[in-house]
C-alpha cells in the first residue's frame, strides 16, 4: 500500500455527489495515493455510504482500494442522524438508482482501520474527513496515540465566522457528530480544518458543468449524470446558479494546501443548546486570567481564504484529463 513519495491518503466519506467529485479527483491526483476509504452517515445512512463508496470505486475500476464501514451511530451513541438526502437524492447519488456494487466493505470497522493503518505507516498517513468525525473520534479513543501518529487531518467541518448552512450557528458535518468533532479538535493532532466559510466561495458554475459534458471523460460523463439533483438543491436554498465545491475542497487542500491559507486557534464545538455544532475559534491572543474548558487545548490551523479559481482549474483538469 502506498507508493514511493506520494502522500498517503484515507477518505473518510459520505458519498454524496460532491463527495464523489472529490474521490474521483483524489484518484487522479499523481501527488496522493488513497489507501482506503472509510464511511460514515451524513448525506446518507452508513449502510447506504459504504455501497456508494464501492461502487464509485467500480466506476473508477479501483477494486483494489479497501473500503471499511464506519458507524451507524453518533459517538453519543445516537441513532436519531440528520441526513441530508435532500441535497443529494434519496440514494446519495442524484437518484439515478445504479445497480448494487459487486463489492464487500473489508472486515475491519473504519475506526480499526484508520489505527491499524497509522501504526503501519506512523506520521504519513493524511485522513481526509468529508463526513461527522465520529469515526475519526472512535479511532482515538481506541488508541490514545492515534492524534501522534497520524500525519495530518484535513477535516471539512465548521461555519467559522459565517453562518452555518444546517441553521445559523451549525455547518452540516459538525452538526452531525458535535462531540466527536469536540474530541478530535482537541485531540493535538496535526489538523486543518476546512469551514464552509471558505468552500462557499468555490463554485462550480453552469458554464463549467458544460465543459464536463463535453468531456469523454468517464468520471465527467458519470458526475453530469449526477449534479442536476445537487444544482436544483443550490438553485434553491442558496439562489445561485451553480453548486459550491466543499468536499472536492478539502481535497485539493490535502493536495496542494498552498491555495489556501491559514489561521491558528484553539476550536472547541458547543454539544448543546440552540447553537449545538457551532464551531468557535479561540485566536490565543489574550492570556485569560481563569483556568477554563479552553486553557491548555492544542491549536490546529483553519482555513481563511482560498484561490477559488485555481481551486476548480485544478478539480476541472483531474476530471477532464482522467
Amino acid at each position: 500500500m502506498g507508493e514511493a513519495g506520494k502522500k498517503k491518503v484515507i477518505i473518510d466519506t459520505d458519498p454524496g455527489i460532491d463527495d464523489a467529485m472529490a474521490i474521483f479527483v483524489a484518484l487522479n491526483s499523481p501527488e496522493i495515493d488513497v489507501i482506503g476509504l472509510t464511511t460514515i452517515y451524513g448525506n446518507v445512512y452508513t449502510t447506504l455510504a459504504t455501497r456508494n463508496a464501492l461502487h464509485l470505486l467500480e466506476v473508477a475500476g479501483r477494486c483494489d482500494i479497501p473500503v471499511a464501514e464506519g458507524s451507524q451511530v453518533s459517538l453519543m451513541k445516537a441513532t436519531k442522524l440528520r441526513i441530508a438526502d435532500f441535497v443529494h437524492g434519496t440514494d446519495g447519488l442524484g437518484n439515478q438508482n445504479f445497480p448494487p456494487p459487486n463489492g464487500r466493505p473489508i472486515d475491519q470497522s473504519a475506526a480499526s482501520f484508520l489505527v491499524e493503518q497509522v501504526n503501519l505507516h506512523p506520521g504519513e498517513i493524511t485522513v481526509v474527513a468529508l463526513g461527522p468525525l465520529t469515526n475519526v473520534a472512535l479511532a482515538i479513543e481506541q488508541d490514545p496515540a492515534f492524534p501522534k501518529k497520524v500525519g495530518q487531518i484535513v477535516i471539512l467541518g465548521g461555519a467559522f465566522w459565517v453562518n452555518g448552512n444546517v441553521n445559523p450557528a451549525t455547518e452540516a458535518n459538525i452538526f452531525g457528530d458535535p462531540e466527536a468533532a469536540d474530541a478530535v479538535f482537541t485531540s493535538g493532532a496535526d489538523i486543518l480544518a476546512i469551514g464552509i466559510n471558505t468552500t462557499h466561495q468555490v463554485v462550480l458554475t453552469d458554464a463549467d458543468l458544460e465543459k464536463l459534458q463535453k468531456s469523454n471523460s468517464k468520471f465527467c460523463q458519470y458526475l453530469c449524470k449526477i449534479l442536476g439533483v445537487y444544482f436544483s438543491y443550490h438553485r434553491e436554498a442558496y439562489s445561485i446558479k451553480g453548486v459550491y465545491l466543499h468536499d472536492p475542497t478539502t481535497v485539493v487542500a490535502a493536495i496542494n494546501p498552498s491555495l489556501l491559507t491559514y489561521t491558528e486557534g484553539v476550536v472547541r464545538v458547543q454539544t448543546c443548546g440552540i447553537t449545538r455544532g457551532l464551531t468557535l475559534f479561540d485566536n490565543t491572543k489574550k492570556r485569560y486570567g481563569e483556568m477554563t474548558e479552553w486553557t491548555g487545548k492544542p491549536k490546529i490551523k483553519v482555513a481563511v481564504t482560498v484561490d477559488a479559481p485555481a481551486v476548480v482549474q485544478l478539480v476541472m483538469d483531474r476530471l477532464i484529463n482522467s
